[in-house]
Parts: C-alpha cells; structure tokens; sequence
C-alpha cells in the first residue's frame, strides 16, 4: 500500500475546485443571458457575422483565455445554434492562426514548459487526432497545440482541418446548451 503524498491531495482538492469553478461560470453565464436577453437580442443585428467575427478574435489570442465561447453560448439562444456551430466552427481555427504562425515563426515562449513538451510530443506523434481532440473540448492547451504544430512545420491546411472539425463540434455543442439552457430556465421561471 502506498501512502499518498501530500501532492495528490493538493490535485484532488484542485480538481474538486475547478469541477466547482466550472459549475460558477455556466451558471453565471446563464443568469447573465437572462438578464441581458434583450441586450443579446441585439445580436440578430450582426447575427452570424458578428458570431463569426468575435470568434476569429477570441481565439487570436494565444493562451490566454476569451469570452468567444459566451458569445457562442449566447448566440445559441437567439440565433438559430446549429448555423452558430458552424459559423463559429469556421472562425475559431482562423484565429487559431496566430499561435500555429507564432510556432511556425520558431517564437515558442513556452517552449521550456512541461506541459508544451507533452503537447508538442503528442502533435508530433498524433497529429490530426491530437489537434482534433483538442480543438473538440474547451481548454487553453488548443493554444499550445497550434503553436506546436507550427513548431513542427506541420502543413496549414492539415492544421486547419482537424481544428475546423472539431471546433466546429464545440461550437455547435456551446451553442445548443445555450438554446436549450435559456429555454429551460425560461420555463422554470415561467
């Protein structure tokens, strides 16, 4: 029998935490869309140009974190979620560009972090998959993935098409909990 460090309580603890976080900010992003439905409302007025142009921006952003996903979330309840998926689908991986072109320009700040490390391993040994996976699930390592592969010089429509892939399946995703969440918190209000 092993005794547990006092590490893993640390992790176990950090995991409760973000399941906790995580919990917070859904909640606060649909009390928000209640609130602000009418302002949101206004959102038919760029439609899906404006979903498209926020979500090319809010992923040219490299590691560091951006409402685009809200945006999405938001759209889903006013627009139509499924044409938000895909138009969504198509602007993340655009922006997504400036991490591959950081990469591929041989800029890799991170390049000492362990994290990258395994990333970088991971994109050069699996790469579609990696990329499609990742860009499938919210999380910042997407960031590191793009600069890996450029990095690696991995070809940029072999780049962009698994991130079109499975960014478009996020969005759609983010974009039905929003239509279905606002509905079902519209009901229960009555």
């Amino acid at each position: 029998m092993t005794t547990p460090s006092p590490g893993d309580s640390q992790r176990k603890a950090s995991g409760r935490y973000s399941h906790w976080v995580a919990l917070a900010a859904s909640l606060a992003i649909t009390a928000l869309v209640l609130i602000f439905r009418e302002e949101l409302a206004e959102l038919r007025e760029y439609g899906y140009i404006g979903v498209f142009l926020i979500s090319i921006v809010g992923n040219a952003t490299v590691v560091l974190p951006t409402p685009s996903l809200a945006i999405v979330f938001a759209g889903g309840s006013v627009l139509n979620p499924f044409l938000v998926g895909l138009v969504a689908g198509v602007g993340e991986p655009l922006g997504e560009l400036t991490g591959y072109m950081a990469g591929y320009a041989g800029s890799a700040v991170v390049e000492d972090n362990p994290r990258f490390q395994r990333v970088r391993d991971l994109v050069e040994r699996h790469g579609f998959l990696t990329l499609l996976v990742l860009s499938s699930i919210p999380n910042p390592l997407f960031d590191l993935a793009g600069i890996a592969a450029g990095m690696a010089r991995y070809p940029v429509l072999a780049f962009l098409l698994p991130c079109w892939i499975g960014k478009t399946i996020k969005a759609t995703a983010v974009a039905l909990v929003g239509s279905l969440s606002l509905d079902w918190v519209m009901g229960w209000l009555g």
